[in-house]
């Protein structure tokens, strides 16, 4: 029996993204709604401190999910590169100033960290948006003529990838509103559940409005989405959403501390399973297939032996890292 090689890399890739989306996601959406709370509060340290120990972990993901392109799907990567070059230049400035920010806040007096403070905020809100930008080019499809990207500078620049980038930043905020109902208590508990609740309402909102318009970005997808066997799952993403949805407010309505973070990682888990199906089996849309882009088989089998040992390692120290930083963050403990 034949193993498709390729096919196991485009998984392993999917799966690299998605740990990404889903871990970096929610300190991403402390950072977008870092400066809502008030200064002298102590609520940002808090907010902070709730993701010190393992935010710079979570990033490994994506690391391994960027790297693995580069050496799995060097056409891929050729392509998305020039084609996204600004947004994936904005992106990276974006998290250094994150990074720069949680090392140097703590090191200035307070009257001076609020200059650290809107850095934290702006390099969130600007990664972000940009990750959505990436998406949103990729869902409208990259123009490839001859193995090469042939498009404009400013062809990421458009409206439904604004409104996809507009839309991840709202997502984020939800992801980062909901980590914070599990992890503090009190006044900054009882301020977050209400983020929780507005970022949860937008960010559906606007799932919706992108569902609706991305069947006519490409007729492939509209016929995956609404003909043939694949209209079961237009007809059940739908239900499974509502019932993602459901569990989220009726949890914040209840003050429950871990339900509401879990259903808004529901929510993600549909809508990248909806990209999948979109996608599939193209590597990047409308031309670009998964085994048409990627290495040879020699190469794909020979990185997977690596990727065999480190991604359990990463995976196993991930889990760590958050078992034993588990619990509830108190007004004096944390990054210092």
């Amino acid at each position: 029996m034949e193993i498709d090689l390729p096919l196991i890399w485009a998984a392993l890739i999917a799966f690299a993204i998605l740990a990404y989306v889903s871990l970096d996601g929610f300190d991403l959406g402390i950072g977008a709604l870092f400066l809502l709370a008030p200064e002298k509060s102590g609520h940002r340290d808090i907010m902070m401190n709730s993701v010190a120990p393992i935010w710079d972990g979570n990033e490994t993901w994506l690391v391994l999910g960027g790297g693995g392109l580069l050496a799995v799907f060097p056409l891929a990567y050729s392509v998305v590169l020039p084609a996204l070059y600004m947004p994936i230049i904005a992106m990276l400035l974006g998290l250094i100033f994150r990074g720069v920010a949680f090392e140097f806040r703590w090191r200035v007096s307070r009257k001076n960290r609020v200059w650290w403070d809107w850095s934290f905020a702006f390099g969130s809100l600007l990664a972000a948006f940009a990750q959505g930008v990436c998406l949103g080019t990729l869902i409208q499809g990259i123009e490839i003529v001859d193995r090469s990207y042939a498009g404009g500078r400013l062809d990421w620049l458009t409206p439904f990838s604004i409104l996809t980038g507009i839309s991840l930043i709202f997502g984020y905020a939800l992801l980062g509103a909901t980590w914070l109902v599990m992890k503090t208590e009190g006044e900054l508990q009882h301020m977050v559940r209400k983020y929780a609740v507005i970022t949860g309402l937008i960010t559906l909102g606007l799932v919706g409005v992108v569902s609706i318009a991305t069947p006519f970005l490409d007729a492939e997808y509209h016929y995956r989405w609404f003909e043939g066997a694949n209209l079961v799952y237009s007809i059940v993403v739908p239900f499974l959403m509502a019932g993602c949805a459901a569990v989220l407010f009726y949890g914040l309505k209840q003050k429950k501390d871990i339900r509401p973070f879990f259903a808004a990682h529901g929510i993600f888990l549909l809508c990248y399973i909806g990209i999948g199906i979109s996608f599939y089996p193209r590597m990047i849309p409308p031309d670009l297939t998964i085994w048409q882009a990627a290495a040879p088989d020699k190469s794909l089998g020979f990185l997977l032996v690596g990727a065999a040992f480190l991604i359990p390692i990463i995976l196993c120290y991930t889990a760590y890292s958050y078992w034993v930083f588990r619990g509830k963050v108190g007004e004096n403990e944390g990054y210092h």
